[in-house]
């Protein structure tokens, strides 16, 4: 499965995100997915194995728990394939910044120094 497909799913998005604070039993995330997207427990079963097979989560046995952490090597490849777009966007985050501090500049002014 292709990175974009595997993060395109919002579940497995939020479960990333969970496992990005750090490592969890798979019960854990199971109880904040379902209460947030209302899912059984087999179905954050499924992305968490597509995760683990993709390569973006890890796994490791407790005793009887199994704790899931993100691996970050997929992810580097994710962020390595965006770098040739940041151009455009850093651009324009640089345009936006410029034209907030004249907004500041403007509104400073016409306030005054006693304001």
């Amino acid at each position: 499965m292709h990175a974009f497909d595997v993060l395109g799913d919002p579940v497995r998005r939020r479960i990333l995100e969970l496992l990005a604070e750090g490592e969890l039993t798979a019960g854990a995330v199971s109880e904040v997915v379902r209460e947030e997207f209302g899912i059984s427990q087999p179905a954050v079963s499924q992305h968490l194995k597509v995760l683990r097979e993709s390569g973006f989560a890890t796994v490791r046995a407790d005793g009887t728990r199994r704790l899931y952490a993100v691996d970050a090597g997929p992810l580097r490849e994710v962020d390595a394939w965006l770098e040739r777009f940041r151009g455009f966007w850093d651009q324009r985050l640089d345009a936006l910044g410029t034209e907030l501090a004249r907004g500041r500049r403007r509104r400073t002014s016409r306030e005054g120094p006693d304001q």
